[in-house]
């Protein structure tokens, strides 16, 4: 059994994003979830999905409690627009009260540790509770964007979140592709992209970058590139 799932899987690596999305939804139907944190990776993914099924698929977002506007503006008009239920989860209030009162409010610029600490249980513990119940998830996740991700496969078992599979649908596609795309189909999209945000996290997480440097440079930019991860997408060694 373990055997043809893995060969299913490895043949799904090779498919285009809309037959991989296609399989997805018969082979896992509604056990399947994508996790959107409302880029322009997450735009896209939506606005395929949609065409794919109409509004007959699950979206699930991590609201951290450090958000932009934007974020949820962005949220909002993909929400009117494709009339989708959105499932936002939460980080658990106790916890964020008792790590602020021992740490401050800023503990993340005072070490990785705390920094991990902070997306620990603003981000990795509220993804556990997104993903219980199902046996497939999705994410906005390419190569292109980071050093952390260059390695990124379209489809592969999430040993992190109990063995699921974990799909990652544009795995292959350049910034300029996701872009075409956006503009060719007038997407909504996250508004910070334009102010030079072309990776948006939490609000004092996140900066603009400039032209020479990478996707990602503005996300924990104290930090050195190889740990620049909240977590979520981290493998284990």
């Amino acid at each position: 059994m373990q055997t043809k799932l893995g060969d299913e899987l490895t043949a799904a690596n090779n498919f285009s994003t809309t037959d991989l999305l296609s399989w997805s939804f018969a082979k896992f139907h509604h056990r399947l979830a994508l996790a959107c944190s409302f880029q322009a990776e997450g735009s896209v993914l939506i606005d395929l999905l949609h065409r794919l099924r109409g509004s007959d698929f699950r979206v699930f977002t991590l609201d951290t409690g450090r958000l932009n506007q934007e974020t949820y503006d962005c949220m909002e008009a993909i929400r009117a627009r494709y009339g989708i239920e959105i499932e936002v989860f939460f980080p658990d209030a106790m916890r964020v009260e008792d790590m602020v009162r021992q740490h401050g409010m800023n503990l993340f610029y005072d070490s990785i540790e705390q920094r991990k600490l902070c997306c620990g249980i603003r981000k990795v513990e509220p993804l556990k509770r997104a993903l219980s119940g199902l046996d497939c998830w999705m994410t906005g996740l390419r190569r292109e964007q980071a050093v952390t991700r260059a390695q990124v496969q379209k489809v592969e078992i999430d040993h992190e979140h109990g063995g699921i599979v974990k799909l990652n649908p544009l795995a292959d596609w350049t910034g300029r592709q996701i872009w075409d795309y956006i503009r060719q189909h007038r997407l909504p999209y996250n508004k910070l992209h334009d102010r030079g945000y072309p990776s948006i996290g939490c609000a004092p997480c996140t900066r603009a970058v400039q032209a020479v440097e990478d996707s990602r440079a503005g996300r924990w930019w104290w930090e050195n590139p190889e740990t620049r991860e909240c977590g979520l997408h981290v493998k284990s060694a």
